[in-house]
């Protein structure tokens, strides 16, 4: 089972402005041929940041969801651009979102969301250290910023509106994270622009 299959072809079948569909054709090591199509996202992919501003204050936002056509309570979180990595992103992402900047940013986790039918990879990135940095960005209505409590997390749970398994995933993580370790920040840290 660990040795993958060989591609034998692929064809883009399908592109918007958003998405691209690929066709594989495959085999598999006992021979067997299928036909596998998949949703190709971006190359450089996306991060979702947790942006802290104390150690139990997470900002939130809610914002317009086209697929579920209702705003949704979340985290902040973008597509990378050309020639950035994951912490400049996430720094990037807070300013235009929730209008500050990180001193200290830290790769938490690398998610797949459907790794069957996509090819994706959002990059969770808890930013700390927080100062006030409002860039304008690409949204075409203002944000709704939404400081929460981590202390209320049975309460942050219930919310209707927070229904995206990455950013529950990414707030259990940071819960967890910050539960275990002291409130210094730690990981990868960058300096301020």
């Amino acid at each position: 089972m660990s040795k993958l299959p060989t591609i034998h072809s692929r064809q883009l079948i399908a592109e918007t402005r958003l998405f691209r569909v690929e066709q594989l054709q495959l085999e598999f090591s006992n021979g067997q041929q299928r036909q596998y199509e998949r949703l190709l996202g971006g190359e450089r992919g996306s991060v979702l940041i947790v942006p802290m501003l104390d150690d139990d204050t997470v900002l939130l936002i809610r914002e317009y969801s086209a697929g579920s056509n209702d705003y949704q309570l979340g985290l902040p979180k973008g597509r990378m651009e050309e020639g950035e990595d994951p912490l400049q992103a996430a720094n990037r992402e807070i300013r235009e979102e929730i209008g500050y900047a990180a001193r200290d940013l830290r790769l938490i986790k690398t998610f797949t969301i459907a790794p069957a039918y996509i090819r994706h990879q959002t990059h969770v990135i808890l930013a700390r250290n927080l100062y006030p940095d409002k860039q304008s960005g690409d949204e075409p209505e203002p944000i709704e910023v939404v400081p929460w409590e981590l202390s209320k997390w049975d309460e942050l749970i219930a919310q209707a509106d927070l229904s995206e398994a990455r950013s529950i995933a990414a707030l259990y993580l940071t819960r967890d994270l910050l539960g275990s370790v002291d409130a210094s920040p730690t990981g990868a840290a960058i300096a301020p622009e």
